[in-house]
């Protein structure tokens, strides 16, 4: 019935039919993004864009939900300056709509999950439309939302254990537990054979234990409190905690051995001087997305969702976040 009353409007404007459907298509959509560095919440806007067309080897989906990261404040405020407009979200699940040359492993309509070329568009993944340089098939059974939660917390988290060289027998730990980057590293550790200790609050300490690493809590005595549940000092230990001045300790705790320590956000000077590594000395690689996201649809795998937000209400999403205490995962939901 649609179709016919479609005919009838469109014979009555004189316009052909195949005419009346290009014309009716979207050319334009929501982004959130910046256009100057600075403080997220000064600088951000949401915008109405053309809909970007996916160059060679990227794929263009719908958007269902994006997850907000840390680093997309730390891209406001001017990490990896390029050109500008940029947008933010970099992490998210959609549907494929367009697919650019030379891509042969997916097709449109599939449900993907994956990370937006966001340095070489004008949008990224907070937006109806997102191009991607990477992605994986969602699983069945995994949630879209779930889904989008997934890519920057594997791929950090897996390079991050990879740097340290974390292997089955080793004491690794985890600083910052209780982040979505610590939380994901935990079960990875645990999934490589790792006795992992954790630093967290009281959150997530009843999920880490339930994972099987031994929880401490922050504050004064953590050193020693770590070093008595090692028998020592640790084989490696992993900061995944937010910018602080946490790296002292940490390098009492490794009894002075700074190669033993990868830090996610305290690198720069202090972590240079002190020899600390940071988890910019491997090169980025999403390669176990789909082994990790294929986990998460088994539920032997997770990175915890706080609370979602549609794309209107951006502004209670980044003031949440940007408080360091979302307790989980913060989502932007799109075209649900």
């Amino acid at each position: 019935m649609a179709f016919f009353i479609t005919q009838h409007i469109v014979s009555r404007c004189h316009y052909p039919i195949w005419l009346w459907l290009t014309l009716s298509k979207e050319i334009s959509m929501r982004t959130l993004r910046f256009s100057q560095y600075g403080e997220p919440k000064e600088v951000l806007r949401l915008e109405e864009t053309d809909i970007p067309e996916p160059k060679a080897g990227h794929v263009r989906v719908k958007v269902h939900a994006c997850g907000l990261n840390p680093a997309d404040w730390a891209l406001c405020r001017g990490l990896f300056a390029g050109n500008l407009p940029r947008g933010i979200g970099l992490d998210l699940s959609g549907t494929v709509d367009t697919i650019g040359e030379g891509v042969a492993d997916v097709a449109v309509g599939d449900r993907v999950l994956g990370v937006p070329a966001y340095q070489d568009y004008a949008s990224a993944g907070a937006a109806d439309y997102a191009v991607l340089a990477v992605w994986t098939a969602v699983p069945a059974g995994l949630d879209l939302l779930q889904a989008a939660a997934l890519p920057m917390a594997i791929e950090t988290s897996f390079r991050c254990l990879d740097i340290l060289g974390v292997a089955a027998g080793h004491t690794l730990f985890v600083y910052g537990a209780g982040t979505m980057i610590g939380f994901a590293a935990v079960q990875m550790a645990r999934l490589r054979g790792a006795r992992v200790i954790a630093a967290a609050g009281d959150t997530f300490a009843g999920q880490l234990r339930a994972l099987g690493a031994e929880v401490t809590p922050y504050g004064a005595g953590m050193v020693e409190r770590v070093r008595e549940l090692a028998g020592g000092k640790p084989d490696l230990i992993l900061d995944a905690g937010p910018v602080s001045e946490v790296l002292p300790d940490l390098l009492e705790v490794a009894d002075h051995d700074a190669r033993r320590i990868v830090t996610v956000s305290n690198h720069g000077p202090a972590a240079e001087a002190l020899g600390v590594r940071n988890s910019f000395e491997g090169p980025l690689d999403y390669g176990a997305l789909g082994e990790f996201a294929r986990l998460a649809a088994e539920g032997r795998f997770k990175v915890p969702v706080a609370r979602s937000f549609p794309l209107s209400d951006w502004r209670s999403a980044v003031d949440l976040s940007l408080t360091g205490r979302a307790q989980g995962k913060l989502m932007l939901t799109l075209n649900f």
